[in-house]
């Protein structure tokens, strides 16, 4: 088992289209989502390109559930030191339910939906986010750094409790190998899209416009 990923890192635009004008935190926690969602995505693609047998169907939104409730905990903790008390709780309320509504939809899509009398697929989501973004609260920051533009750069504990919660969502022989591959090649490149795309979206100044292409019409 490799833990050198066969995918390259993940690029996003993050950067909202006609910057300088104020966003809500609900538009914020909207951009976010999206941008959340393609970084677990990708996480997922590029454990399997590294030989972690992640199956379609129920494996495949385990493993998202847990690398969602990550990317959650580390978002809304960036959120913590840029934002007022009151912006980051409607940004991280916002944030969560669209992450909710997406893996809903996706899993109502493939999966169904759950059985009669039994919660959506996004309420147990919502009730996972609650209990276990409570765990990732326990640990801080990476002594190392200093003055991160982001805000937040996670610890070892921070990181590997990732790896830990993954290992049931795999099979029994990738289990082994899986703290490993999320501190050395998936988490690093993960926190990097999520700092970077919460830096740039709260950054409102004005990006230079682009050259205009010129026809020899």
């Amino acid at each position: 088992m490799s833990t050198t990923p066969n995918t390259p890192a993940m690029r996003v635009k993050s950067h909202w289209f006609k910057p300088g004008a104020e966003k809500s935190p609900a538009e914020q926690a909207s951009a976010m989502a999206f941008i959340t969602w393609r970084v677990a995505q990708q996480m997922l693609k590029r454990m399997r390109g590294a030989d972690f047998d992640i199956d379609a169907g129920t494996p495949y939104f385990a493993f998202m559930r847990e690398v969602l409730v990550f990317l959650i905990a580390l978002t809304d903790r960036i959120a913590a030191a840029r934002l007022a008390p009151a912006e980051r709780a409607e940004f991280t309320v916002a944030f969560v339910n669209h992450l909710a509504r997406t893996l809903q939809g996706n899993e109502d899509d493939l999966l169904g939906p759950p059985p009669a009398g039994a919660p959506p697929h996004g309420d147990t989501f919502i009730d996972l986010v609650n209990e276990v973004t409570q765990h990732y609260a326990e640990f801080g920051a990476d002594p190392d750094s200093t003055g991160d533009e982001a805000g937040f750069q996670p610890d070892f504990a921070f990181v590997r409790y990732l790896g830990h919660r993954l290992e049931p969502t795999l099979p029994a022989k990738d289990r082994r190998w899986v703290i490993d591959q999320v501190m050395a090649a998936e988490a690093p490149d993960a926190i990097g899209v999520v700092q970077r795309a919460m830096r740039d979206l709260y950054d409102a100044t004005p990006r230079r416009a682009r050259r205009a292409s010129m026809s020899g019409d």
